[in-house]
């Protein structure tokens, strides 16, 4: 019984087992057939977004392939525009090969023009220490007066003067006074030259830079009028000098040498009467341009002069070879007549030998026929009469003459006019 009830309970878990399996096996069997039909689903949808897919890709083949043909068209038509652009690419590449020798030809530019800005910055560095220095020694005065005066002998010569000849310079006159210079005047004048000339206050504006600092225009405007002041009175002071009551022969006048045009020009703008007012006190205030103009006027006259005396020394010698002709046509006139009375005798000589001496010649060789006397027959003698006379002179130059009285009032007067 039990053993019974054991195979029963055996076979009973045996049967429990299989079916259990069997669930198990049916339940697995539906997840899957459920899995396989969600999967028969999902490529369904699948399949058909491949269809869509294949459509549109059908589509895109289709479009891709007229591109394709559009290109092969359009490559060809670019490869018959290429063989058209040949000879402009092949300018192209010459160009870009120029274009490369400009840049490099640009950069060695660049690299000389930076070393020569360099030294540019150098050189002008030295200027304005050099100016700095110049400006330090034009505030000095005797320096002032000393390049005035160096200045002065150097427009003077390039007029074309002599220094001792033309120009003297630190003359005493005969009051003690000692201008900078004496030019000789034709006519045996003179005429004092003064460059002395005060210049602190013009120094002082030209330092200001009105265009870095427009504040300070005013005070550079009240510099360049003391500058004015100042030249005005240095004319005054060389007006008392009266240079010309101790030089003989100098006229009413001394010169004020400014040794640069814009020393005159900025006094003259600051004050347009400073003229004016220097030859009312008989003052002529001259820059560089200004005096070589005069100087050479001065020159002229002096060629002009020069040319009068020649004519004048001319004139006297014309006249005394005009009388030496005359002296010489007496001489020669002597001479004629000397050759002419000699001529005369000559002829008279053969004459005489030929009517008196031969005949007796001929009737003593008659008288002795052996003698050979034929060397003295008249028909071989080699003596024959002159027949030309010397002529006479006939030009009145060549006559003795007095010589034509000089008119001493047209010299006078020719002189004067000179």
């Amino acid at each position: 019984m039990d053993a019974f009830a054991w195979v029963v309970s055996t076979l009973t878990l045996l049967l429990g087992l299989v079916l259990g399996a069997a669930g198990l096996w049916l339940l697995g069997l539906r997840d899957r057939f459920a899995s396989l039909v969600d999967d028969g689903h999902r490529k369904a949808e699948q399949l058909s977004v491949a269809e869509s897919s294949l459509a549109s890709a059908r589509g895109q083949l289709d479009s891709l392939q007229s591109r394709v043909e559009a290109d092969r068209v359009r490559e060809g038509a670019d490869h018959q525009v290429l063989q058209v652009l040949a000879p402009v690419a092949e300018k192209l590449h010459q160009v870009q090969q120029q274009v490369s020798l400009l840049e490099r030809d640009r950069v060695e530019q660049y690299g000389q023009l930076s070393q020569q800005l360099s030294v540019a910055a150098e050189q002008d560095a030295a200027i304005l220490r050099t100016t700095s220095s110049l400006a330090g020694a034009l505030r000095n005065t005797s320096a002032r007066g000393t390049w005035g005066e160096v200045q002065l002998r150097r427009v003077v010569e390039a007029a074309g003067m002599l220094a001792r000849v033309d120009f003297n310079e630190q003359v005493t006159t005969t009051t003690g006074k000692r201008p900078d210079m004496v030019i000789a005047l034709p006519g045996g004048k003179s005429v004092a030259v003064d460059s002395k000339v005060p210049l602190n206050s013009y120094l002082s504006a030209q330092e200001i830079d009105v265009l870095a600092e427009p504040s300070r225009v005013a005070e550079r405007r009240s510099l360049l009028e003391s500058h004015a002041k100042a030249l005005r009175s240095h004319v005054d002071d060389l007006a008392s000098k009266s240079y010309w009551e101790s030089i003989p022969g100098s006229p009413e006048l001394v010169v004020c040498f400014l040794p640069a045009e814009s020393f005159l020009a900025a006094a003259v703008t600051s004050d347009p009467e400073l003229l004016d007012h220097a030859f009312s006190r008989n003052v002529a205030l001259a820059a560089p341009a200004t005096l070589l103009s005069i100087l050479k006027g001065l020159s002229f006259a002096w060629r002009q002069e020069l040319l009068t005396e020649n004519a004048r020394a001319l004139f006297d010698e014309s006249q005394e070879l005009y009388s030496r002709l005359g002296t010489m046509g007496s001489h020669v006139t002597k001479l004629g007549s000397s050759l002419k009375s000699s001529v005369e005798r000559y002829n008279s000589f053969v004459g005489t030998l030929e009517s008196r001496v031969l005949p007796s010649v001929r009737r003593i060789q008659n008288l002795d026929p052996g003698r050979g006397l034929s060397a003295v027959d008249g028909a071989g003698l080699p003596v024959a009469p002159v027949e030309s006379t010397p002529r006479v002179l006939s030009a009145s130059e060549l006559l003795q003459q007095e010589p034509p009285p000089r008119d001493t009032d047209a010299d006078d007067a020719r002189s004067e006019s000179a």
